[in-house]
C-alpha cells in the first residue's frame, strides 16, 4: 500500500510537472526571442530620425557610433543613390545579403534575415532619395538570453514538487501501514494464544474502528477461554461426590480381583478428575493474567456504570455529570475489578451523601497515567488522610469503610494511588491514578506532580465556568 501510494503520487506530480514545466519553458524562450528582436527595433528607431533630416555620411556615422550597440559593429545603414550619378551609401556593418536588404526596402516593413551567428533586423525608413534600411544585428546568445537559467530554475522546481508529493505520500502510506501492520501482527499474536495482546487505537477512521473491533473480539476470546475454563472446573468439582460414592462401593465388595479392578479405576478416575481441576485453575489463573495485561476501555466501564447507578440517581433526585468518557481510554487493569472500583467509589457517595446531592465522574488521559475523579457535592471527609488508613472507620477487618481497599489495590497495580480531597462541586473527591508505562512511575515524580496542577488548573477553570 504504501509503495502504491508513492507511485501514485510520481505518475501523478509528475504529468503535472511536465503539463506546466514544458510549456512554460517554451513560453520562456518565446519571450527571451521577443525580448531580443524589440530591443533590436528599438535600436533601430533611434537612427530613424537622423535619417529622416539628412543622408549625410559623417553625421550617420555619429549616430551609428553614438547607438547602443553601434560600436559593437551590429548596425548597419543602407542608403539608396541620390540623383542619376550618385551611389547607396553602406554605413555601419552590413551582415545581411543584398537581396534581403532590397525585399525589406520594396515590403516597407521590417524583416528578419537569418545571417551567420544570428539574424539581421531590416528596418525600413523613408529617406528623400527613397527607402533607406536599417540593419541590427541580432547573436543567437541574445536570442537565448536567461532561458537556460529559467529551464534550470523550473527544472529544479519540478523536481522538488515531485520530491515533495513522494514524501508527504510516503508519510500518508507510513500513517496507513503502521496500523495495519500492528493490527496483523496483534492478530498473528492471538492466533499464538498470546491472549493479552492489544492494539492500539488509532491511525485513520477506518483503522481505528478495525483496532477497536480487534480489541472488542479479543476480550470476548478471553471471557469465552474464561467461562469454559470456569465450567470445566465446576464439572470435574461436581464428579468429586459421585466418584466417592463409587470409591466407597467399592471398598465394600471384598477382596476379589472385581473389587480390586474397580478400585484401581477409580482411583484413576479421580487422579484424572483431580489433573483436570489443577489445569483448569492454572488455565483460569492465566486467563485471568491476560485480562489484566490487556486491560479495557475506562471510558466504556464508566459509561455502563454510570448507566446502572444513573436510575438510583434520579429516584434520588442528583444531578448527575460524566465528563472525559466520549472517546476510547484503555488502562492496563481487567475490566471487572475497574467495574468493582467504580462501585465502590459511587456507592459511597449514595450511602454517605444525603439524597439529591450531586455527583460527577471525569477521567482524563495523559501521557503516562489515566485520572478517574469521582467526586460530589455532599459535606465532604474532615479527615481524607485517616480516611485512606487501613482500619478506619470499619470494623477490626483492616478495612477503611469506604469501599476504598479494593480501589487502591487497583491503582497500586499499576504503580498509582489514591487520594482523597476537596471538589470543585464542594463535596468530597476521591482521585484514582492508574499509571500506563512498563516503569510503573510512581506519581511522586516530576512529571506526576505537572499532571496534577494541570489538573488542579483544570478543575478550577471548570469550578469558574460553572460559577
Amino acid at each position: 500500500m504504501r509503495w502504491a501510494l508513492v507511485k501514485v503520487a510520481l505518475a501523478v506530480t509528475t504529468m503535472v510537472v511536465v503539463a506546466f514545466a514544458v510549456p512554460l519553458g517554451l513560453v520562456v524562450k518565446e519571450l527571451a526571442r521577443d525580448r531580443a528582436y524589440s530591443n533590436a527595433e528599438r535600436q533601430a528607431a533611434t537612427i530613424g530620425p537622423v535619417l529622416a533630416i539628412t543622408t549625410d555620411r559623417p553625421q550617420l556615422e555619429r549616430a551609428v557610433a553614438s547607438a547602443e550597440t553601434g560600436r559593437g559593429g551590429r548596425i548597419g545603414v543602407h542608403v539608396p543613390a541620390s540623383g542619376k550619378n550618385g551611389k547607396p551609401a553602406e554605413i555601419g556593418s552590413r551582415r545581411a545579403a543584398q537581396k534581403d536588404v532590397e525585399a525589406a526596402a520594396e515590403l516597407g516593413r521590417a524583416s528578419i534575415s537569418p545571417v551567420t551567428g544570428g539574424s539581421s533586423l531590416l528596418q525600413p525608413t523613408a529617406v528623400a532619395s527613397g527607402i533607406a534600411v536599417v540593419e541590427v544585428f541580432v547573436p543567437d546568445a541574445a536570442l537565448t538570453n536567461g532561458v537556460t537559467t529559467s529551464w534550470v530554475v523550473l527544472a529544479g522546481v519540478g523536481l522538488a514538487l515531485v520530491i515533495g508529493s513522494v514524501a508527504v505520500a510516503d508519510r500518508l502510506g507510513t500513517r496507513m501501514v503502521r496500523p495495519a501492520e500492528r493490527l496483523a501482527g496483534a492478530a498473528h499474536d492471538l492466533g499464538k494464544g498470546r491472549l493479552g495482546v492489544r492494539v492500539p487505537e488509532d491511525g485513520p477512521k477506518e483503522l481505528r474502528s478495525a483496532a477497536s473491533a480487534f480489541n472488542s473480539m479479543a476480550d470476548q476470546v478471553v471471557q469465552l477461554l474464561a467461562n469454559e475454563r470456569e465450567l470445566a472446573a465446576d464439572l470435574s468439582h461436581r464428579l468429586r461426590t459421585p466418584l466417592t460414592v463409587l470409591r466407597l462401593n467399592a471398598a465394600s465388595l471384598g477382596d476379589t480381583s472385581a473389587a480390586e479392578q474397580t478400585r484401581a479405576a477409580v482411583e484413576q478416575l479421580e487422579r484424572e478428575v483431580d489433573q483436570i481441576i489443577r489445569t483448569a485453575r492454572e488455565q483460569k489463573a492465566q486467563t485471568r493474567q491476560a485480562a489484566a495485561a490487556a486491560g479495557c476501555d475506562a471510558a466504556e466501564v464508566i459509561r455502563e456504570r454510570m448507566g446502572f447507578w444513573s436510575a438510583l440517581a434520579e429516584d434520588e433526585g442528583r444531578t448527575v455529570r460524566i465528563a472525559g468518557a466520549d472517546h476510547p481510554v484503555r488502562v492496563p487493569v481487567a475490566r471487572p475489578e475497574l467495574a468493582a472500583a467504580l462501585d465502590a467509589m459511587l456507592g459511597n457517595v449514595f450511602r454517605h451523601t444525603p439524597e439529591g446531592t450531586a455527583f460527577a465522574v471525569d477521567v482524563h488521559n495523559a501521557e503516562e497515567a489515566v485520572i478517574v475523579l469521582v467526586s460530589d457535592a455532599g459535606g465532604g471527609i474532615a479527615d481524607p488522610d485517616a480516611a485512606l488508613r487501613r482500619g478506619h472507620g470499619g470494623g477490626g477487618d483492616g478495612s477503611t469503610g469506604l469501599g476504598l481497599d479494593i480501589v487502591r489495590r487497583l491503582a497500586e497495580s499499576t504503580g498509582g494511588d489514591v487520594r482523597i480531597g476537596r471538589s470543585v462541586l464542594g463535596g468530597t473527591e476521591v482521585r484514582v491514578w492508574l499509571a500506563l508505562d512498563d516503569r510503573r512511575a510512581r506519581p511522586g515524580t516530576r512529571r506526576g506532580h505537572r499532571l496534577r496542577r494541570t489538573l488542579g488548573g483544570r478543575r478550577r477553570r471548570t469550578a469558574r465556568t460553572g460559577s
